[in-house]
């Protein structure tokens, strides 16, 4: 597990973006990092805690609390950020370790541009520091705890 990236973050030994919106004894939620790159707002990974690469490999409890956030999450997304769209990813291609990928698509995001990494290319699009992520999570978190 020394080279796997979402255990290293759990760790604490890889520092990303923002600050962490909830964590339970199944899941860790936080905004994605791009390195030091201006960050789509509204990008947040769901990560499940244990070390298992994909969906199939969840318990009956780490699917039941994977599913409960997603929704959650994706709610929240809805509601606080006022995205009209979330678009869900499980790829496990890069990254074997299951995460899910909740990624908003805002109100005017031209239809050329939706998807979950095509929002990403739109010239408009929310983007922002460390600075917005840390707003964004905080609202979040904020929303999940008060609903």
């Amino acid at each position: 597990m020394n080279e796997c990236f979402v255990c290293n973050k759990h760790s604490g030994a890889i520092k990303t973006a923002g600050v962490q919106i909830y964590e339970n004894e199944y899941v860790y939620i936080g905004h994605i990092d791009r390195n030091g790159e201006p960050n789509y707002l509204g990008h947040i990974m769901i990560d499940l805690k244990r070390h298992a690469p994909t969906l199939g490999d969840m318990t009956a409890d780490e699917a039941k609390a994977f599913g409960l956030m997603m929704a959650r999450v994706s709610k929240a997304l809805m509601e606080s950020e006022q995205a009209e769209h979330v678009y869900a990813v499980v790829s496990g291609n890069t990254v074997p370790h299951l995460h899910l990928h909740l990624v908003a698509r805002y109100p005017n995001t031209p239809k050329e541009f939706w998807g979950p990494w095509e929002v990403y290319d739109w010239g408009d699009a929310p983007m922002g520091d460390n600075t917005d992520v840390v707003a964004l999570c905080t609202r979040i978190k904020t929303y999940l705890e008060n609903n």
